[in-house]
């Protein structure tokens, strides 16, 4: 009992000192630079465990730099030690580290590294608010770079430096821009693209379910592989608008092909309301499934465990051809309240929907700390959290500005083991975070 008393007085001072409150929660597009000291003390229950909770979450920026640290210490005081899945990879100890970025998307010059949280590669018909990291547990350091000359660029994403992951490129030219036509509304903006993305993973072209528990392999295994192509033309291109009409094609490697038409707008000129809209119409064939890396793909790759749950690679492999229709909104007031919605839902199949949601009113509203996000596909009941869901939900008050009291909840997955360490298959991991802290906004 002494030491446990000289653990929670150790952590207590520290608490004070390093003056912080806020858990980090995934940042997405919607999220401006900012710059934060916040962290606290309190309890984490993962599942059936208590931990007590040393938390410090700092978010700067100096001009295009911005960096991102989330320092963790949970200490079990029924065994007397640190939780072992916080620091039981040799790469772990880089899980302080949340981010490293040079700019902001869509910059000319934009890079980060650490968490990726809603990656896209151009219109998003490959690539679409992909996370690296199906859980804290679970984190990888990936990394984007992208780069933009006016005339042409590139868009890259990587998902683990430390791994094999997925692996996306996209090359864009604005071929007219090379000519006298670049000075011509519209069309002098004329943007063609190439996208390939590929999920290097030694299990991201397997299946399971065969119904008598057998494991088979789409085609040879290993590798999965996307090609893409895409065109972009911007009817509205001015400081307060913007709107570009676009068409996309995609062909998964060895299995089929879609293509989605669509159109954007952007509105910032409204005074303090800002207005995002998004609306797409997609066609796929046999064997395609559109937007294929997204923000569950880490958590569906391959689960090696019964019928029940089958790879990505396997409902690929029965995916049927249909029509859909892809929709977004983002509401921003103040550049600090934000809504971010988007669905997607094939036309006649029912219990097939996609839906990403973020909500974060910022310091909008007097004393509340309110964020949340969720993303679920295969949407039957819409709200019922299940193997196909994600969520994170933040809730707290401030009694002083200084002051925070608040409480997280996530719901996430994490690797199944066996005796012998190997992975067998992920479960549903419910994380619950009460504390008291500090924030610093400046």
């Amino acid at each position: 009992m002494k030491s446990h008393a000289h653990l929670v007085a150790v952590l207590l001072i520290l608490g004070v000192v390093s003056l912080f409150a806020q858990a980090p929660t995934p940042p997405s597009p919607m999220q401006k630079q900012k710059q934060t000291i916040g962290g606290g003390l309190g309890v984490t229950r993962v599942d059936t465990s208590t931990y007590l909770l040393f938390n410090i979450a700092p978010e700067l920026a100096f001009g295009k730099l911005g960096i991102g640290l989330d320092i963790n210490l949970r200490y079990d005081l029924e065994n007397q030690k640190l939780r072992t899945e916080d620091w039981d990879e040799g790469y772990d100890f880089l899980r302080i580290i949340r981010y490293v970025r040079w700019g902001l998307k869509r910059d000319p010059l934009y890079i980060r590294v650490g968490v990726l949280d809603y990656s896209r590669l151009g219109h998003g018909f490959i690539v679409y608010n992909y996370r690296n990291s199906a859980s804290y547990d679970l984190r990888r350091i990936g990394f984007e770079f992208d780069m933009d000359f006016d005339r042409f660029g590139f868009e890259t994403v990587y998902s683990d430096v430390a791994g094999a992951g997925l692996l996306g490129a996209r090359g864009y030219v604005k071929p007219l821009k090379f000519t006298k036509l670049a000075s011509v509304p519209i069309i002098g903006g004329f943007e063609l693209g190439a996208t390939y993305a590929a999920d290097l993973h030694e299990n991201a072209n397997k299946t399971w379910g065969d119904g008598l528990g057998r494991v088979r392999l789409a085609k040879d295994g290993g590798a999965l592989s996307i090609m893409g192509f895409d065109a972009g033309l911007p009817l509205l291109s001015l400081s307060a608008i913007q709107s570009t009409l676009y068409l996309d094609y995609a062909k998964i490697v060895d299995f089929g092909n879609g293509v989605a038409a669509g159109i954007d707008l952007n509105l910032s000129g409204l005074g303090i309301l800002s207005l995002g809209a998004k609306y797409e119409r997609r066609w796929t064939g046999d064997q395609f499934i559109p937007a294929y890396f997204n923000a569950l793909y880490e958590r569906e790759r391959y689960t090696p465990r019964d019928t029940l749950f089958i790879s990505k690679a396997q409902e690929l492999r029965l995916a049927k051809a249909s029509e859909g229709y892809y929709g977004e909104l983002t509401i921003g007031i103040l550049g600090r309240f934000n809504i971010v919605g988007g669905y997607y839902s094939p036309v006649g199949v029912k219990n097939q929907g996609v839906l990403h949601l973020e909500f974060d009113p910022g310091d909008v509203i007097p004393g509340i700390l309110l964020n949340a996000g969720y993303d679920k596909r295969n949407i039957g009941k819409l709200f019922k959290l299940d193997n196909n869901s994600l969520a994170y939900v933040q809730v707290g008050y401030k009694p002083y500005p200084f002051m925070v009291v608040s409480t997280v909840y996530q719901w996430t997955f994490t690797e199944e083991k066996n005796a012998q360490g190997q992975v067998v298959g992920y479960k549903t991991q419910r994380r619950i975070e009460p504390k008291v802290g500090f924030i610093f906004n400046f």
